[in-house]
């Protein structure tokens, strides 16, 4: 049987979206557990420059970005 955590992350594969910017907070932690071995995760110490990776990684690519961010006050942070 197929979980929530399983779907999401062959959703993101077929898309194209193996790649994972963020600054995580505790809410992440269920979605990064046993984090696939064929994607990669890109650490930032600030939301604002991981949203910055992202669009630099999806200008450079020509290719979608994932931007994972905390709840609520990483968002907040991450569009400012």
């Amino acid at each position: 049987m197929k979980t929530v955590h399983s779907a999401s992350y062959e959703i993101l594969r077929r898309h194209g979206l193996t790649t994972v910017f963020g600054n995580p907070g505790s809410n992440e932690l269920p979605f990064l557990k046993d984090f696939p071995e064929d994607f990669r995760y890109i650490l930032g110490l600030h939301e604002g420059a991981v949203v910055g990776m992202a669009d630099g990684f999806a200008l450079a690519s020509g290719r979608p970005a994932f931007v994972n961010l905390h709840a609520a006050a990483g968002t907040g942070n991450g569009m400012g």
